[in-house]
C-alpha cells in the first residue's frame, strides 16, 4: 500500500511541476505552488493578463477509469473556493479578477499529455467566497 501511495505522490508532484511549466509558457506568472492554510490547499496560483488563476492539477497514469479533470467534484470545488477566499484575504489582492482552472496531466510511458481547462468552475457558495 505504501508503495502505491508513494507512486501517487510522485505522479502528483511531477504533474504539478509540468502544469506550472505549461502555465508559465502560456503567459502565466506562478505566484504560489502548494499553497496551504490549515487543511485547505491550492495546487498553483498564477497571475495572467486576465487576473489571478487558482489552478487544480489532476495527474493520472494511463490507463485510467476516467479523465482526471472529472475528479474535481463539488467537495473539492468547495475546498478550493474556501482556500481561494483565504488566499485573497491574505494576499490583499481583492481588486483583481479571479478564475478557477483545472490542468490535467496524463502520463503514458515516458510521455505525457497536458489538457488545460480555463474557468473550469465558478466558486462554490458556502466555500467562503463572495
Amino acid at each position: 500500500m505504501a508503495c502505491k501511495q508513494d507512486r501517487r505522490v510522485r505522479v502528483g508532484r511531477r504533474g504539478e511541476e509540468i502544469a506550472a511549466n505549461f502555465l508559465s509558457g502560456h503567459g502565466h506568472t506562478v505566484l504560489a505552488k502548494n499553497w496551504r492554510s490549515g487543511h485547505l490547499e491550492i495546487d498553483i496560483v498564477t497571475m495572467a493578463a486576465d487576473g489571478i488563476h487558482f489552478v487544480e492539477v489532476k495527474s493520472r497514469v494511463f490507463p485510467m477509469a476516467a479523465e482526471p479533470e472529472a475528479s474535481v467534484g463539488y467537495a473539492k470545488r468547495k475546498n478550493i473556493s474556501a482556500a481561494a477566499a483565504r488566499w485573497i484575504r491574505e494576499s490583499g489582492m481583492q481588486d483583481v479578477e479571479y478564475r478557477f482552472d483545472v490542468v490535467s496531466v496524463v502520463f503514458d510511458g515516458g510521455e505525457y499529455r497536458v489538457d488545460y481547462f480555463p474557468e473550469a468552475f465558478y466558486p462554490v457558495s458556502g466555500g467562503g467566497f463572495l
